[in-house]
């Protein structure tokens, strides 16, 4: 009875090795069949990518007139590239796109070929090289406010600078922009205290436009465009200080307005940070005259009475919004300044700005370069 009872248990025992040896096998073949597939996805997706980068016929001698709308954004532009047989993929065009960061393309009548690939067709459209000449430029140049910026604007388009400048200001024009721009156009600019909302975003720079007589929208787009593609190389410092978009182009408005070509802008805007971190008024002098819509080469002791949230000789910290359209190296300094010690500046005469540490150094600076020239 035993031996029976040993015999049988041997026979299990031998059974379950049998049994074991048979699941490692089928997990071991069910292991190499889902890496093997695993490569296969992936090989196949890599070279997918790979050939729809690749022009859709190299030998294709066809050239097709391709339209890229203004404020086309990257999804529309690959959707018209690939409509139009010029790439094989537009989500492939998509990802190529925001993986090499790419941007700045600009719009127009393109004259684009099937035997292109992707990284020429990226560099076509940055780069303008379009079939059509632009019909007319815009130039907005740098410290410009808005209302200046309008009349530019009319002039170039022969419309009515006032229904220009009323558009602007439109409040649904305004909920329409900032719903098509919610990364740069925020509740903020709703502040009641703001008088302009797009004040500081309309980014000086030069505009081509391919038809005659492009509409405020059409024009506005195109500046918000540049707007955007300006700041998203600075997103990363921007959070780091803390700084929202409307804060930064504020305070990039203020160095804007008091820099000359001969200033650190780098330094004012230390200037600037050194005094809110003290709790000291920032008292400049374009915030008081752009409360007042006015341009004067000196303010006086009246002007610094005006009653204004923009007057930063009465109110603590920035103004409610910008005061102007600042450029590149004003955002910079606004982001990068200076570590000084200074508390207060000055421009002389000839544009040199000179910067002091206490009250008692500026008024003597003062006395030597403005007070003796009255």
């Amino acid at each position: 009875m035993t031996e029976d009872k040993k015999h049988v248990i041997q026979q299990k025992m031998l059974e379950h090795q049998s049994e074991a040896r048979i699941v490692r096998r089928i997990v071991l073949i069910i292991t190499i069949i889902l890496a093997v597939t695993i490569v296969l996805i992936g090989g196949g997706g890599y070279l997918y990518i790979q050939s729809a980068l690749k022009p859709v016929d190299s030998s294709s001698k066809v050239q097709k007139n391709v339209e890229i709308p203004i404020g086309s954004s990257v999804t529309g532009i690959g959707e018209r590239l690939e409509q139009n047989g010029i790439i094989k993929d537009a989500k492939v065009f998509k990802y190529y796109v925001k993986l090499k960061n790419e941007g700045g393309f600009m719009a127009g009548d393109y004259q684009l070929s099937p035997s292109m690939d992707v990284p020429e067709i990226v560099s076509r459209l940055k780069t303008g090289k379009v079939l059509a000449k632009a019909s007319f430029k815009i130039a907005i140049p740098e410290g410009k406010q808005l209302k200046e910026i309008a009349a530019i604007m009319a002039k170039a388009t022969n419309q009515d600078e006032a229904q220009v400048l009323a558009k602007l200001n439109d409040k649904e024009f305004i909920k329409t922009l900032m719903a098509k721009y919610p990364d740069i156009l925020t509740n903020e600019i709703l502040n009641p205290s703001i008088m302009y909302p797009l004040e500081g975003y309309l980014y000086p720079a030069t505009y081509p436009f391919f038809k005659p007589n492009p509409s405020v929208e059409e024009m506005v787009t195109a500046m918000l465009d540049k707007t955007r593609e300006v700041l998203a190389d600075y997103t990363d410092e921007a959070k780091d200080k803390k700084l929202s978009v409307h804060q930064l182009l504020t305070m990039a408005s203020l160095v804007e307005e008091e820099a000359t070509e001969k200033a650190d802008r780098k330094k004012i805007s230390s200037v600037f940070y050194n005094r809110m971190e003290k709790g000291m008024p920032l008292q400049t002098d374009p915030t008081v005259l752009y409360a007042q819509g006015k341009h004067k080469e000196r303010v006086v002791y009246k002007d610094l009475e005006v009653n204004s949230p923009y007057n930063t000789y009465k109110n603590p910290g920035l103004p409610p919004g910008p005061i102007a359209n600042a450029g590149k190296s004003s955002i910079e300094a606004a982001l990068e300044p200076e570590q000084t010690d200074y508390y207060y500046f000055l421009a002389t005469a000839d544009g040199t700005v000179i910067f002091t540490k206490t009250l008692e150094e500026h008024n003597q600076e003062k006395a030597k370069h403005i007070s003796s020239k009255k």
